[in-house]
């Protein structure tokens, strides 16, 4: 059967509705899909940190920008497997591994696909993103046993342009599709608040939801605004209003019924009223761990806290049961 494309104005009216209605909708999209107040927990580790050749205008770890961050090799696999215990230990069930390279050097690459296999042998399901691959690198993670590959957009074909000038939206598209030829499931989505119109959010999920497989898992970012970059004082120039952040949300689980939507950066600075209305719009992810790569986020008593108040309970805890 042919897959059916979404179209702008598909998106555009689900924009438009009121915003309890668009949640409502959303809701019972995500219920149809997956089990009722079940999160799935991921943590991510910066094992390469800084001097990154990329000038993604919101990105500390760029070299083109001073930010203060302190570059760092290449971790030790000793270090990313104690990690990997550590967040398992703490309600994980995937473990996402994130280095600053434009695309992966060749000694690093292979202390990856070694990493990827550690990680594995303890029960974890596995996720990179190491910028952009070829054919023959995407297949080797896949032999590694890599689970996921993230990739995100970031933004609209559009207005990519005025955030990153060093890769090409297409450059993104071709990583994606060597991916997806080796048979690694996708993690893809974008960031939300750098000064883009809702036209650009609609053109992105509209991106993400006409990719020949849509992502398994969506992170929807909200941007962390770093001084030294580009977006540094974006929030305050143009603050993005927090009812946009959960309808961008709320259209995403619905144009992507079966994909796991995070909510990714951006927590920190986030109360846990509009956390919760993220995920009753259908998030139904997040990272736990007190840093996002290079960027705070929640402490875990507070994500714990949360989670339990709001009688939600991680995956891996839950009952066949669970409705």
């Amino acid at each position: 059967m042919k897959k059916e494309v979404v179209s702008t104005k598909k998106i555009k009216k689900l924009f438009a509705m009121p915003l309890l209605a668009l949640i409502y909708q959303a809701q019972k999209v995500h219920q149809k899909h997956f089990r009722t107040n079940t999160i799935q927990i991921s943590t991510l580790l910066s094992i390469k940190t800084g001097a990154c050749p990329e000038d993604c205008a919101y990105c500390p770890q760029s070299a083109h920008y001073k930010t203060g961050l302190k570059v760092e090799k290449l971790m030790s696999l000793e270090t990313v497997v104690e990690a990997a215990k550590q967040a398992k230990q703490n309600g994980a069930t995937r473990f996402c591994m994130g280095a600053a390279w434009r695309s992966p050097p060749k000694d690093g690459f292979q202390k990856v696909l070694t990493m990827i296999q550690a990680v594995k042998a303890l029960g974890l399901e596995t996720c990179v993103t190491l910028g952009m691959l070829t054919g023959d690198q995407s297949c080797a993670l896949k032999e590694a046993g890599l689970d996921f590959y993230n990739h995100n957009l970031d933004t609209s074909p559009r207005y990519y342009k005025e955030i990153i000038t060093t890769r090409d939206f297409e450059d993104r598209l071709k990583t994606l599709d060597c991916v997806r030829k080796a048979g690694i499931k996708v993690c893809c989505g974008g960031i939300i608040g750098m000064g883009e119109t809702r036209e650009d959010r609609i053109e992105l999920l509209k991106q993400l939801a006409n990719l020949p497989i849509p992502p398994e898992s969506v992170p929807i970012n909200h941007l962390i605004p770093v001084e030294g970059t580009p977006l540094g004082k974006m929030t305050v120039v143009k603050p993005l209003d927090s009812f946009e952040f959960v309808r961008t949300i709320a259209v995403a689980r619905i144009l992507m019924p079966k994909a796991v939507v995070r909510l990714s950066a951006g927590r920190e600075h986030m109360n846990d009223e509009l956390q919760a209305l993220c995920f009753m719009a259908g998030a139904n992810s997040i990272f736990l761990g007190e840093k996002l790569l290079t960027r705070k986020n929640p402490d875990i008593d507070r994500d714990n806290n949360l989670l339990q108040r709001l009688g939600m309970i991680s995956e891996h805890s839950a009952s066949p049961e669970t409705a």
